[in-house]
């Protein structure tokens, strides 16, 4: 069903193409461990230029825990708003950091991340958990990226 060399178009219509290969992949499905780890390898396989891809759940003790991932392991557990995940998950806005080093309190999973974008999962006014994806460059993500993982977020929230 995927095929990196169906991206061929703009990146407005590739994001549109992955947005109907998701629907496809969660189509049916109710387990929220399954829809979020075919998320993430299907972003993992579509971005470029990223060197981690993944979830953060809120757990019990209202903080957000590792989940489904594609990259080196990852700090397991994030205060509410520590770190960019925290942040975000704190505020419920998303976030685009174009320098991770310059974010008061950034958290270093990976010594090679150098921005960072993350997504609130946010349903029925409750928060989720967050999507994270971290890249090795500087201002890798645009207003673009955010639009569209955003419409994407949306998707797989409706099937969580």
């Amino acid at each position: 069903m995927f095929n990196v060399e169906m991206y061929k178009g703009s990146r407005k219509e590739n994001f549109e193409l992955v947005k109907k290969q998701l629907q496809a992949l969660l189509h049916g499905e109710t387990n929220q461990i399954a829809n979020l780890s075919n998320t993430s390898a299907l972003l993992n396989q579509f971005l470029d230029r990223i060197n981690w891809i993944g979830f953060y759940l809120m757990d019990d003790n209202n903080e957000l825990v590792l989940g489904p991932f594609q990259g080196l392991p990852a700090c397991v557990r994030i205060p509410l708003g520590k770190g960019v995940c925290g942040t975000s998950a704190k505020t419920k806005e998303t976030l685009r950091v174009d320098d991770v080093h310059q974010f008061p309190g950034h958290i270093a999973c990976d010594a090679a991340s150098n921005s960072e974008i993350v997504i609130p999962l946010i349903k029925d006014g409750k928060l989720l958990g967050v999507l994270d994806i971290d890249s090795p460059e500087k201002n890798r993500f645009d207003e673009l990226d955010q639009e569209k993982l955003e419409e994407i977020t949306a998707i797989l929230v409706d099937h969580l």
